[in-house]
């Protein structure tokens, strides 16, 4: 724990959905005809969508995207670490080597 590949860490920025990372975190969440919204763990608006393509969230009043990673750590008190061992646990469907 503490050291991990580059690999590793595209690995959870690219292949664990940022909806389902939303879902996991509880994030209130406006489901509209062809947008999800999520409450913004830094402003705390809805002015935000996903993007299922780039697998990122953006919040247009922060002007932030959020990867999986970035999603983690602003919405919850885990440091980097912690947020990798989070995503590690919940989305990883077997032990990888970091």
């Amino acid at each position: 724990m503490g050291s991990y590949t580059d690999d590793f860490l595209s690995k959870l920025r690219n292949r664990i959905s940022i909806d389902q990372v939303i879902d996991r975190l509880m994030i209130d969440i406006r489901q509209g005809k062809n947008l999800r919204r999520f409450r913004c763990p830094l402003c705390d608006r809805f002015h935000t969508a996903t993007n299922s393509t780039t697998n990122l969230g953006r919040c247009f009043e922060c002007q932030k995207n959020f990867n999986p990673i970035d999603l983690v750590m602003a919405a919850t008190a885990y440091d980097f670490i912690g947020t990798v061992e989070f995503l590690k646990k919940h989305f990883l469907s077997r032990p990888t080597e970091s």
